[in-house]
Formats: structure tokens, sequence, C-alpha cells
């Protein structure tokens, strides 16, 4: 069985969960970059975004693309306190995984690799699934952040439990219930807004 498929638009598409580089495709027409406005191009916060297709078809509401992007840069990035940087992305893979976004998952697959050191497990974690066998801190988060996507209202107490004997502390858990919560959203924009790619050569 062949790992990427050739979509009707005649891109080459992964089919399976990866962490190498991917491009994104969007289905709708983005603004192109030197046609941006102030306001468009403040709301990407970082203005390299604006190369992006994904992030310029976000601007197309300056507003609400400035508040997510703040959101996101808050939930993975203020890593002063609370959950290590390598688990925040941990819980956004695994929901992405969870959710089918191979795109989402292989960004996230990826950093969290890269900050934890511990690149097998993820490489599991994309093969297998959300029920693969990890360490019980790990599968702790992985299960939390699950539920919290499967069935939103049933997430509760036995999820946070499981997270405290895991040895994640209140902070700890709220970064993981954000980063989850957070990409459980992120990955509608992304799965209906357009699709993944294999990057071109050259």
């Amino acid at each position: 069985m062949s790992d990427t498929v050739v979509t009707h638009s005649g891109h080459v598409a992964p089919e399976v969960f990866t962490q190498a580089q991917l491009d994104w495709l969007p289905w709708l027409q983005p603004p192109a970059e030197e046609s941006l406005s102030a306001e468009q191009q403040d709301a990407l916060i970082d203005r390299a975004r604006a190369k992006s297709a994904y992030f310029r078809l976000l601007a197309s509401d300056p507003a609400i693309l400035k508040a997510r992007t703040l959101t996101d840069k808050d939930i993975f990035y203020n890593s002063d306190a609370g959950l290590p940087r390598a688990e925040r992305e941990l819980a956004a893979a695994a929901v992405s995984r969870f959710n089918g976004c191979i795109y989402c998952a292989s960004v996230h697959a990826r950093f969290s690799a890269t900050y934890s050191k511990r690149g097998e497990d993820i490489e599991r974690l994309l093969a297998e699934g959300v029920t693969v066998e990890l360490d019980a801190r790990w599968k702790a988060i992985v299960a939390a952040s699950v539920a919290l996507t499967e069935t939103p209202v049933a997430f509760g107490q036995d999820e946070i439990a499981a997270l405290r004997a895991a040895g994640l502390d209140d902070l700890a858990i709220s970064d993981a219930i954000h980063a989850a919560a957070f990409f459980n959203w992120a990955n509608r924009l992304m799965l209906t807004l357009g699709e993944p790619a294999l990057p071109s050569a050259g």
C-alpha cells in the first residue's frame, strides 16, 4: 500500500501520519502576500507568516486571526512553568492523530520529538495511534487529550486524577488541557480549509 495518493488536483498527498515536513494547500484562494493590509499584517503577529497560504487565508478575518495567534503563542511558547513544551506538543500531536489531521500531527509530532528527544515514541504514536503503549506520564497526557477531543463534556475528574497520578501539578494539567482544546479546534480549520501535500521538488 502506498503512503501517498495523487489527488484530483494533481498534487501528491500523504496518506499516513509522518514527522516529515509537509506543505498545506488551501481550497479557497488566500489573499496575495503583497495585497495584505496593515491590519492583516498586524494580525499575523509574526510577519514571516505572510509566506504561508494558511495564515494569509485566516487573515481574511484579521481580528479572529490575531486572537487565535496570540492564544496559540501563549499556550505553546509561554513555558516558564507548568507543562514542558515537549508535552504541550505531545497533547497537540495526540489530538491531531485522533482527529485525522495529518498536517497538524506532522508539525506537533516533530516539535515534541525535538524537545523531548523521544522521536521513537512519537513515531509509534503516529504509526499505531493514540492507544499506543507509552510510559505512565505520556500515556496519561495522550489519554486526557483524546478524552477531551472525543467528547468534551465527558472529560472530568477521572482524567484529572490520572494526570495528577502521573506527576502533573495543577498548572501542568491546565497546560495540557489548553493544548488539547486548542488543537481540537485548530484541526478543524486545517481539515476544512485545505489539505496536506508533499513538498514539490525544486
